[in-house]
């Protein structure tokens, strides 16, 4: 965290490319972790113009390695004949021991990882990825009935 003149906290050289908002409310997210992306040039291009969307994005693993399905990243206009398939997978850049352990989790407790937001760090892109459980319908419903409740209360010490 780098702290400027006028007093407020700012990360330094993180630029938030897009977030998976829905993620939250259909799972419980357990930890969080950073992971590179394999892209090509055309996706890059398609990024910095904010061009993703997460839909039904998930983290799947084959043979000892850890990839991003269901990511659609629009193709980008000018690329010409090096355009990108929207919805490959692509490749997650994580150490083997990372990779080794969220197989494990996924495997035995039956959790999933799914992307929580991509961004650019130092020039570099980035996903945030979350290990989750899934929510039941009713503790969707009761998360959505805290939220309301603390909403209300907010409101109330605001106007006082």
């Amino acid at each position: 965290m780098v702290k400027n003149n006028m007093g407020n906290n700012q990360t330094s050289g993180i630029k938030i490319i897009a977030l998976n908002k829905k993620v939250r409310r259909f799972f419980e997210i357990l930890e969080n972790i950073e992971a590179g992306i394999s892209l090509t040039g055309s996706e890059v291009k398609s990024l910095r113009a904010g061009q993703v969307s997460f839909k039904d994005g998930y983290v799947k693993f084959q043979q000892g390695e850890a990839f991003l399905a269901d990511v659609h990243i629009a193709p980008y206009e000018n690329a010409g004949y090096a355009q990108h398939e929207p919805e490959r997978k692509r490749k997650l850049l994580l150490h083997r021991r990372e990779i080794d352990r969220l197989m494990g989790k996924v495997e035995q407790k039956g959790l999933t990882v799914v992307p929580l937001k991509l961004y650019f760090k130092s020039g570099k892109i980035k996903v945030e990825l979350g290990l989750a459980k899934g929510r039941k319908l009713h503790d969707q419903r009761e998360e959505l009935k805290q939220r309301a409740v603390k909403r209300d209360l907010d409101r109330e010490m605001a106007a006082r």
